[in-house]
């Protein structure tokens, strides 16, 4: 092996485009998935305290939202529904006339082409805050798994181009794949949330959705944040059941398990740089710690060098611009 002076690693760091010609990970606006908050019984957009710039909108206004997006060329969002009642069953979850059905079809007439993902859960919409119903004081795995399918066939009926499972329920993807594929949407992909750790970086996104749980928390199905082997376990059921897109969620404090499930399995890789992410590079940039987008850019590169096809991020407006500018 050559040694210096002969090997100076430094001569192609010399100048940008030098550094460009030999760069090992990139990162493109296609990438991108741009999760957005639709709320009942709201006539303006309602600021997110603890996410700046981000927003809960109203019905009537997501489909100009959505065309803002599509321009800017981001290919998909990801839709959370935040409903005027709720109740133990999380009713709303899997009506036809539900905010987020209602939200799917304004955005599908508005912009054909982008990309509707749905996020299927029934936090949101439980009168107690967890993802499941709940029975002698727990969430019932087995029960809520009917509620779940149910939820991801009604947005699919509404025109969602992906359904995207969250609740970390154990079977939760079989028993949507096999509802949808009886009903018809046997070409409807599947993004689960696979490896979903119980992460304290949920905070922002629970003012933003409106969805904390009431008693307890959310440790006795989310994933424990000490464990890696068991999240390729997780992994691997999942594609069994018929996923075809896989998530680690959140990024930044796992990338390790985003490199070993990239490592492990060929499927598409989505890592959802999260609320609590998005919150603490914004709170540090408006103080003046940190250049907001030098640091944006690094981290959501960090996590496309870790495995990464796909970062559903709050910063995606921002970084299709930049990536625009150059």
């Amino acid at each position: 092996m050559s040694q210096f002076p002969v090997t100076r690693l430094r001569r192609t760091r010399r100048t940008e485009r030098l550094r460009g010609l030999v760069r090992e990970t990139h990162l493109a606006v296609e990438q991108l998935i741009y999760p957005l908050f639709i709320a009942e019984g709201i006539s303006e957009p309602r600021p997110i305290a603890s996410m700046p710039g981000v927003v809960q909108w109203p019905l009537e206004q997501v489909a100009g939202e959505a065309e803002r997006v599509a321009a800017l060329g981001i290919p998909a969002v990801l839709l959370f529904g935040i409903p005027a009642t709720k109740d133990e069953q999380g009713s709303q979850a899997y009506h036809p006339e539900g905010i987020i059905q209602r939200a799917i079809q304004r955005i599908k007439a508005a912009v054909p082409e982008l990309l509707v993902v749905t996020d299927v859960c029934l936090c949101e919409y439980t009168s107690h805050g967890h993802c499941g119903v709940i029975a002698g004081g727990e969430v019932q795995n087995d029960p809520s798994l009917e509620l779940l399918a149910r939820m991801a066939l009604s947005h699919v009926e509404a025109g969602a181009d992906i359904v995207a499972p969250s609740d970390m329920m154990d079977g939760r993807v079989g028993a949507i794949r096999r509802l949808l594929d009886e009903r018809g949407f046997a070409q409807t992909p599947i993004m689960a949330y696979s490896a979903k750790y119980a992460s304290g970086f949920y905070g922002p996104f629970r003012e933003a959705a409106e969805s904390a749980p009431q008693f307890g928390d959310r440790r006795s199905y989310q994933m424990d944040p000490a464990n890696a082997r068991e999240a390729l376990r997780e992994v691997e059921l999942d594609i069994a059941e018929g996923a075809d897109i896989i998530m680690v969620k959140p990024a930044l404090a796992y990338l390790d398990v985003i490199r070993r499930v990239r490592e492990h399995y060929d499927l598409p890789l989505a890592a959802y740089n999260v609320s609590g992410e998005y919150a603490m590079i914004k709170a540090a940039a408006q103080q003046g710690w940190l250049e907001e987008r030098r640091i944006v850019m690094e981290v959501l590169t960090g996590i496309r060098r870790a495995g990464a096809d796909i970062i559903i991020t709050y910063f995606a407006p921002d970084v299709a611009r930049w990536l625009r500018e150059g």
